[in-house]
């Protein structure tokens, strides 16, 4: 790379640890184990949904057991082994073990179809795979005669476990240890395959360096250790094929946190209320989704009065807490009474013990981020990628701007190119590259060494990141103005009706945008409007319906200029879901492909 080019401003927050060569995450794991054996690392959900605690002494001799196994086995060092599971505890046992004999678990995500399957299985170079159902392990089977390099598929529900463990009589447990010291730091952990709203996805190599980077300095910075260091609680439940759970994963268990595992979302909600987390991690759409459903709660006539009413204090009083004066005494009195009646209830729902929540993946939004901190459930807004082991940049206690994605992540660096407003950051966690595409890689650095994160932004005098949205998805009106989409989409998804929005407008006269409604809050909403049942097909051309959204729309362009305002919309008679192709994994609109399928509604929106 070329000498580094002086850029202003960077966001910079220093690391309390260099991670050295001889660090690698079974290595750390292992000591801590060693050093705190009875102290309680999981805690796993039984068959009559109560936890019980999982020792370090019991979760090591789990791993270590399945590592003789899959010694027994014959997996060798550099292996790549797939895993396509929800997020549970076998996962996470599955990813040590592998780690422990010097071989890469490469994650498939479990709404995966063969053809996605068969290119990561093929790319990689996978050698086994561990599914968690027969139904998963189907999704796999026809990859068996197509690649002699593929062996054999284990399945966790039909004890993956007993099986493989059982293979480890011969393997000693000198061998693990000495398959453990042999790693370096910038070995390869993992291949992460991106979730990319456009094209094929790109499987980024990560080391050992790249997530013990984060794991180990977040957990240090004398801020974030408010939330996540100690005994602390938390629930995953998004996905661990995607970057940002398995990081966590591995921080909470560096931290000393007690870590539970959610597989099904259907069941979150009393998880949540049982396990009693301190903090969690999710996206936007969750976050969406808890204020959407508060709001149908509340019914109609004056509970519903009162639940938007305070709901609006709680966005005044997080407004207020970041101006000198703070908030006023009545300010103060009108949120401790919000309090009693609304806030209370929203925490009662997450397990009456939440006070942090972090997201990531999308921008949250600057309203949600002030309703939920003045409700009392501080929201953490961050930004990072698959490239940048998840984390760049997040707010933190005491260091908190609701609407930025905050300062660098320790250890972090953070700048924006003086050409186009493109995010550029640097520092350990940044990828090692993509799997056998160097051409790909070589695009992905600037001539100084900055990774390009295909995002637009600013830092302000603070050392504040404030995302404006994605570069690739920049629109150009026939009249020359740049808008961003994503501040129009991000406000109008906090409509109770609205389950996903697309704007569009590139080229053309004015902007325009296609919104999805939310099957799940339709029925509460036709209920607390009077109106009579319906399905989403016909909801949307329903003139109060249709003229609900219309009032949103009116709210979303008071963020923008005239020639930045939604002046048309349309209303689709489906969602968009993973399953349809319309959404990652991680929840993200695959833009191109929405475009490609709709384009005859586009047209149709600009006609006349």
């Amino acid at each position: 790379m070329a000498e580094e080019t002086t850029r202003h401003p960077i966001a910079f927050t220093p690391g309390k640890i260099t991670i050295t060569d001889t660090m690698t995450i079974p290595w750390v794991l292992r000591g801590i184990a060693q050093d705190n054996p009875n102290r309680v690392v999981i805690e796993r959900k039984s068959s009559i949904n109560t936890w019980v605690p999982v020792t370090w002494r019991q979760f090591e001799t789990e791993i270590r057991a399945l590592a003789r196994g899959l010694i027994g086995l014959g997996v060798k060092p550099g292996d790549h082994i797939a895993i396509m599971s929800h997020t549970r505890y076998e996962f996470t046992l599955f990813d040590l073990a592998i780690w422990s004999v010097g071989a890469q678990g490469v994650p498939i995500y479990e709404t995966d179809s063969t053809d996605q399957a068969r290119w990561i299985v093929d790319d990689a170079h996978c050698r086994f795979a561990i599914a968690e159902t027969q139904q998963m392990a189907a999704i796999l089977t026809p990859l068996l005669k197509e690649f002699k390099h593929f062996e054999q598929i284990f399945v966790i529900e039909d004890d993956a476990q007993g099986k493989i463990s059982a293979l480890g009589s011969n393997a000693s447990e000198e061998e693990i240890d000495r398959r453990i010291d042999a790693l370096n730091a910038d070995d390869l952990a993992t291949i992460i395959y991106t979730s990319g709203t456009t094209g094929r996805p790109k499987g980024a190599r990560l080391t050992h360096r790249n997530l013990l980077h984060v794991a180990i300095n977040g957990p240090l910075d004398d801020n974030l250790s408010e939330i996540v260091g100690g005994r602390q609680r938390t629930l995953l439940f998004l996905p661990m094929a995607h970057v940002f759970a398995r990081f966590i994963n591995i921080m909470a268990m560096y931290s000393g946190n007690i870590i539970g595992y959610s597989p099904d979302t259907k069941n979150l909600v009393a998880d949540m209320q049982s396990f009693k987390p301190t903090y969690i991690l999710a996206v936007p759409r969750v976050f969406e989704k808890i204020y959407n459903a508060a709001d149908a709660k509340a019914g109609h006539g004056v509970k519903l009065r009162l639940f938007r009413h305070y709901a609006k204090v709680a966005i005044t009083y997080s407004r207020a807490l970041d101006k000198p004066g703070g908030p006023s005494a009545q300010l103060k009195a009108q949120h401790a009474i919000g309090d009693k009646l609304v806030y209370q209830q929203i925490k009662e729902i997450t397990g009456g013990h939440l006070r942090y929540t972090i997201s990531g993946g999308a921008p949250l939004g600057e309203r949600l981020g002030h309703f939920f901190r003045g409700a009392g459930i501080t929201v953490f807004e961050g930004y990072g990628l698959t490239e940048t082991s998840a984390p760049t940049c997040v707010n933190v206690p005491g260091n908190i701007r609701v609407g930025s994605v905050g300062p660098a992540y320790p250890g972090c660096r953070v700048t924006v190119d003086p050409d186009d407003g493109e995010i550029l950051a640097k520092g350990d966690h940044i990828f090692a590259g993509y799997n056998n595409d160097p051409k790909a890689t070589k695009a992905a650095f600037t001539e100084d060494g900055w990774f390009r994160t295909g995002d637009l932004g600013r830092v302000d005098d603070d050392g504040f990141v404030w995302v404006t949205g994605r570069k690739k998805e920049l629109i150009v009106t026939a009249g020359g103005k740049n808008v961003a989409p994503a501040v129009l989409e991000d406000r109008l998804r906090g409509h109770p009706l609205i389950s996903q929005v697309v704007v569009v407008g590139d080229q053309r006269p004015f902007i325009g945008a296609m919104v999805t409604l939310d099957a799940e809050m339709l029925p509460g909403w036709l209920k607390n409007h009077g109106l009579e049942p319906m399905g989403v097909t016909e909801a949307a051309t329903d003139p109060q319906v249709l003229a609900a959204i219309d009032r949103g729309v009116k709210r979303a362009n008071a963020a923008v200029s005239r020639a930045e305002s939604i002046r048309k919309f349309t209303v689709l008679p489906i969602d968009f879901t993973v399953q349809n192709g319309y959404l990652t994994p991680s929840l993200k609109v695959k833009r191109n492909a929405v475009l490609r399928d709709f384009a005859e509604t586009i047209e149709h929106l600009y006609e006349g």
